[in-house]
């Protein structure tokens, strides 16, 4: 019994649901009904708890790095940030495979102890005496190793458009890239120009994600609606363009620059000034916390001096548009990729899918950290502009092929 327990276990989801097959006859039963969608009501539970845990994380990164280790700088905290998904890359295909020939319940068990090891081990990495930014980088590793999807992996059959699964997977991956890279920026960037400290930053970024979280759901109910009246692939074109005019936004114009770190302390000390002029003048300044550390953009980074800051307004009308455009791109490619699949089993294909999400969470923090700490947000956005464009492109040269398994075979009309 425990071995038929097991084989039903790993039999595929979907089923051979081909004419003639015994699956294409069968009928749901209601208790079949009930305990499937307490199963998918149980992922919703686990989903939503993995995200609110991502983001209270993603925020707090950059200050607790800082804080931990005095020689971390912007670009190595891409490297943190990508080893998440560096991890879940890594893990996913072990755990898809572990999951095909033992019961789902193992590798499970297995990522969820190694999620909570290395979370505690990311709640301890001030302890050590040194090296503290690269104890870091390895408990995110694990955390992404623990986070591993365990799909299980199925051998697909043909008849598939090749050209769109690969054109779908390369507009998830930069659909993914870019929200990548604007979760990882919003903390460096919002410290630079507007001179919070880390603790506001923590508290002012995660109130901005919050709103776009809530943001993202309205997103998603209307999306439904809309979908059916103009098709997915408008909307994922829609998306792109909002996300587009969301970057170009950030890109800074002006002639106001943001404050430099130590600012005061280099403009009192003029050369005609005395040496207890200048201690007088200093000892009553302001003072800064020095638990806190200075605020500003640093000296380190040479586009401070000449890179007009961006303003507050400019920053949350682009953050609006953003989580306008991301969350549509990222359900309709999804939603395309499934309906280009058709009614296969999916394993494989998912877990390319599932791959190029985690190699663009691995590439857009490291791509935009490096950027931004060496050549500013001018520079990055720019860039990223430019990206944008060049998938908009890509999207418009496959839009006829990126249509439903059923309507290219001729089973139903689009």
């Amino acid at each position: 019994m425990a071995g038929l327990g097991i084989e039903a276990e790993q039999e595929p989801l979907l089923g051979d649901r081909t004419p003639g097959s015994r699956e294409w006859d069968i009928i749901e039963t209601e208790e079949h009904y009930k305990s499937r969608w307490i199963s998918i009501r149980i992922l919703y539970l686990t989903m939503f708890l993995s995200s609110v845990g991502f983001s209270i994380v993603i925020m707090s990164i950059w200050p607790y790095l800082q804080k931990i280790d005095q020689t971390a700088d912007a670009s190595f905290l891409g490297w943190v940030i990508a080893s998440f998904s560096l991890g879940q890359m890594v893990a996913s295909p072990i755990f898809g495979l572990w999951s095909n020939y033992r019961p789902r319940k193992e590798p499970l068990t297995v990522s969820i102890f190694i999620s909570v090891a290395a979370n505690c081990l990311y709640a301890y990495v001030h302890v050590p005496a040194s090296h503290n930014k690269y104890y870091m980088l390895v408990a995110r590793g694990l955390v992404g190793f623990g986070a591993a999807s365990t799909d299980e992996v199925e051998v697909p059959q043909g008849n598939i458009d090749q050209v769109a699964v690969v054109a779908t997977n390369v507009l998830f991956f930069v659909v993914l890239f870019i929200f990548a890279l604007f979760e990882t920026i919003v903390t460096p960037l919002t410290m630079d120009m507007y001179a919070w400290t880390r603790e506001q930053a923590v508290l002012y970024d995660g109130v901005i994600l919050a709103a776009l979280g809530v943001e993202a759901v309205i997103i998603f109910m209307g999306i439904k609606l809309l979908s059916k009246k103009i098709g997915e692939r408008a909307i994922l074109l829609g998306g792109l363009i909002v996300v587009w005019v969301g970057f170009f936004i950030l890109l800074p114009w002006g002639n106001q620059f943001p404050k430099i770190q130590w600012e005061d302390l280099h403009n009192n000390s003029i050369p005609n000034t005395t040496f207890g002029e200048i201690i007088i003048t200093l000892w009553k300044s302001p003072r800064e916390d020095h638990n806190e550390g200075p605020t500003g953009c640093p000296i380190e980074q040479a586009w401070c001096f000449y890179t007009p800051m961006i303003h507050l307004a400019q920053f949350l009308t682009s953050a609006v548009l953003i989580g306008i455009g991301y969350p549509s791109c990222n359900v309709m490619s999804y939603t395309l990729y499934s309906k280009i699949l058709g009614p296969k089993p999916q394993g494989v294909y998912m877990g390319w899918l599932t791959a190029s999400g985690s190699a663009a969470r691995i590439l857009g923090p490291v791509f935009i950290s490096q950027l931004y700490t060496f050549w500013g947000p001018r520079w990055a956005f720019s860039l990223v502009c430019g990206i944008v464009v060049l998938t908009i492109m890509l999207l418009v040269a496959v839009y006829k092929r990126l249509i439903a398994f059923s309507v290219r075979h001729g089973r139903i009309q689009e």
